[in-house]
């Protein structure tokens, strides 16, 4: 078996699909589009790989769902510990949330982002 890499940005827009992530409730204006592009995914090994665009949202999630490496493409977020302290990232940034990190996930204008998910 021969191994590539694999380009991820060679068209952003091409592939996008609807995505349904965020429940509908969590959208915080009129606007509740959200859709990704799955550019690798194996099961076994527990690992996905991504891009993923959404509407201004807030979730809170207690334990969050996986390990995930993020560079913000476009758009802002907001990522609030239970102490209050809160981070913004914004085009360009790049960060890393463990998998059980309780947090407020704010979404504040449309975001884009590239992800790496290890289950």
């Amino acid at each position: 078996m021969t191994l590539k890499p694999i380009p991820m940005l060679s068209d952003p827009e091409a592939g996008f699909e609807p995505s349904n992530m965020v429940a509908e409730q969590d959208f915080t204006s009129d606007d509740k589009s959200e859709k990704g592009h799955l550019f690798f995914h194996d099961e076994k090994a527990g690992v996905t790989a991504g891009v993923w665009e959404v509407a201004p949202s807030k979730e809170n999630f207690d334990a969050y769902p996986g390990n995930e490496m993020i560079k913000i493409l476009s758009g802002e977020l907001i990522l609030t510990s239970p102490d209050g302290t809160a981070q913004t990232y914004v085009a360009g940034d790049v960060f890393f949330l463990p998998k059980g990190t309780p947090c407020v996930w704010e979404v504040t204008k449309t975001l884009r982002k590239f992800y790496m998910v290890v289950a």
